[in-house]
């Protein structure tokens, strides 16, 4: 019990220091509203106002919900095979819901139906009930997954007197949509702006080409799969092994924010591509020990392919490499693009994007906009060899030879947390 307790005032303490530093970041950019803003992410907002994610009330709100289930701990009274069983049926649940709803939209799309209203009755009386079960189970099985993860991540050594610190608190939700903004003549994250997630398609584009028109600048509406917030936010979806890497991914966020890796996330590019490859190394390591200990039989297969010789295989028995390998082919995409830029040469690379981006949807990827913004914001994520859209970026192998010599999981994690620059970890790895 006193365990439980601490769990919840370790929470709302964390919690109320992000929200006093949401507050005071508010009344700033209240401040800032009132004369016209000079720096890029103030231009931004002129743009996006009206349409930002309003963080303070989703915070209260989902602090409620954990509130409210740590009072209860349902979970402390099912046993380990009934708990295993109830996150089992909750994303079978979820599975069933968006088979339902892809359903539902064919019939809307479908030319040949009249009346899509009365064809699709039945189903979105289902679609409520599925809808309801869901909510109803929903703050059950976070508590059962965020108590898993806690405990593999302990085991990893990462606890303090048997607890994780911070409590890895999530909620499944509607996630905001991000603008992304970049200069033209550079790969850079300018600025990021959180938005509503309800956006249509065609308001997201007209966003971005009001943003690229008034700032001069390349611009992207992307989805994201979670966001470092306490308790984090993690997307709704049926697929588990995602979600359990996704909670591994943010909750390592909270455990840099409260060390110089994470409180100065933005201060530098490098920062950022620090932060968000080691996130990514550590959800990628933690979610399928997750599986593997709690959900065995849907654990992640190995990979269909390798890009590396076996010895142990005779060379007729050798995977086949992949037809249209993605990652090359990006890697060889941000590489050029560069270089165009480097050289001044704006329009050109801003052409040559849109020639590859045909390529790789002539090849089954089906990106709707490749430009500097998008590679700014997944060039961050460089925790696999290859590079793809972070190109020759040096900063993503650095971190990846710390994991190499780093002997466990908790003196990668407790090691990099402490950096403050990439010069400071380079010189750590004796690189020049």
């Amino acid at each position: 019990m006193l365990a439980q307790v601490l769990r919840v005032v370790t929470a709302v303490i964390l919690w109320l220091s992000r929200l006093v530093a949401g507050l005071a970041l508010s009344l700033l950019l209240a401040g800032d509203a009132l004369r016209a803003p000079t720096d890029l992410p103030g231009k931004t907002r002129t743009y996006t106002r009206g349409l930002e994610f309003e963080f303070v009330g989703w915070t209260l709100n989902a602090l409620g919900v954990k509130l409210r289930q740590a009072s209860v701990n349902d979970q402390l009274f099912l046993s380990e095979a009934e708990r295993s069983r109830y996150v089992r049926e909750f994303f079978e649940l979820r599975a069933r819901l968006n088979r339902l709803e892809d359903d539902i939209a064919a019939r809307y799309a479908d030319p040949a139906i009249a009346d899509p209203d009365a064809a699709t009755a039945n189903l979105r009386a289902q679609q409520a009930a599925l809808r309801s079960q869901l909510a109803e189970r929903q703050a059950l099985v976070e508590a059962i997954l965020q108590e898993q993860v806690a405990a593999v991540f302990a085991e990893q050594g990462l606890d303090w007197g048997g607890q994780v610190f911070p409590p890895p608190l999530f909620h499944f939700t509607p996630l905001p949509l991000a603008l992304i903004i970049s200069p033209r003549n550079e790969i850079r994250q300018a600025a990021i702006e959180m938005i509503n997630g309800d956006l249509t398609l065609d308001q997201q584009v007209e966003l971005e080409e009001r943003a690229a028109r008034g700032l001069n600048v390349s611009t992207l509406v992307t989805p994201v799969g979670g966001i470092g917030t306490y308790p984090t936010m993690v997307a709704q979806s049926a697929d588990l092994n995602w979600i359990v890497n996704v909670i591994a991914h943010e909750w390592a966020h909270n455990y840099f924010t409260l060390r110089p890796l994470g409180a100065l996330y933005d201060a530098t590019p490098e920062l950022r591509i620090m932060n968000e490859t080691a996130a990514t190394i550590i959800g990628d390591e933690v979610g399928p020990l997750v599986m593997r200990r709690y959900y065995p039989d849907l654990a992640p297969p190995p990979p269909p392919f390798r890009n590396f010789i076996d010895r142990t295989l005779a060379p007729e028995e050798q995977p086949a490499p992949p037809t249209f390998d993605f990652r090359a082919e990006m890697r060889a995409t941000r590489v050029r693009t560069d270089e165009l830029l480097a050289q001044g040469r704006i329009e050109e690379a801003e052409a040559y994007m849109e020639e590859r981006r045909r390529v790789f949807w002539e090849n089954g990827y089906r990106i709707r906009k490749l430009n500097q913004a998008y590679f700014a914001f997944h060039g961050a994520y460089n925790a696999e060899p290859g590079g793809g859209a972070s190109g020759a970026d040096p900063v993503g192998p650095a971190v990846r030879l710390l994991r190499r010599r780093s002997a466990s999981l908790a003196e990668f994690m407790t090691t990099i947390a402490w950096f403050s620059s990439v010069e400071e970890l380079r010189a750590y790895l004796g690189l020049p």
